[in-house]
């Protein structure tokens, strides 16, 4: 699907295979229906713990929240993920890559051609309590940035977060996001209002010190 812009047009992505990523802490599966009972009981742990983000509360909103992560996954915008405590196999919470754009490069560019993504997202991020601050949430992220930069070859992978949420923007500041500026009214907010995002983006030139840092806070080798 080719949609355009007034910066030029992007080539959308047309669909996009599951695959699981696998750290010493975490687990990263195709989000599926065999993890709506998880869901549930992740966000059931506390349900007062993400005032900025939409997390599905019993198993109608997580099953919706599962149906509208594999819609996206099938037109190839979003790869969603439920996250797996390695140690016992729980269910702690869900990510994706989202936004995920192919864009049209010219007749011999040597990007032309590629399946491979370009440019995304990471968000829908969020955790049971028990997994918060814990070896698993920066895993995690290392391995999503991995797959992107080393498998994918993108270019940049970008993060939004709710500009009030000071905890977010803490922690993508810590992993080395550098910040873009607040997007005005840019999404509907968990509060069901128009949201200011503050925009935080790492590129492929960052990420070899990225890296480096990430892998000393998850304690990977």
């Amino acid at each position: 699907m080719l949609r355009c812009s007034g910066v030029g047009c992007i080539l959308s992505a047309v669909s996009i295979d599951g695959f699981v990523l696998t750290g010493r802490h975490v687990r990263l599966e195709p989000l599926d229906v065999r993890h709506v009972d998880g869901l549930v009981a992740a966000a059931a742990a506390d349900p007062t713990l993400y005032q900025w983000s939409p997390v599905p509360q019993g198993a109608r909103e997580a099953t919706a929240y599962v149906e509208t992560a594999r819609a996206q996954q099938q037109v190839g915008t979003a790869m969603p993920f439920a996250l797996i405590r390695v140690d016992d196999g729980v269910v702690i919470g869900s990510t994706r890559f989202f936004d995920i754009e192919r864009w049209a490069w010219p007749e011999g560019h040597p990007r032309r051609g590629r399946h491979a993504v370009d440019v995304c997202e990471i968000g829908y991020t969020w955790y049971t309590r028990s997994a918060i601050r814990t070896a698993a949430n920066t895993e995690a992220k290392l391995l999503m940035l991995t797959h992107a930069f080393e498998t994918w070859g993108a270019l940049r992978v970008c993060f939004h977060t709710d500009v009030r949420n000071s905890r977010s923007r803490a922690a993508l500041e810590r992993i080395g996001g550098r910040f873009e500026g607040i997007l005005r009214a840019h999404r509907m907010a968990a509060d069901y209002i128009a949201r200011d995002s503050a925009r935080y983006t790492i590129v492929a030139a960052e990420w070899p010190h990225v890296k480096t840092q990430f892998t000393a806070m998850s304690g990977a080798t």
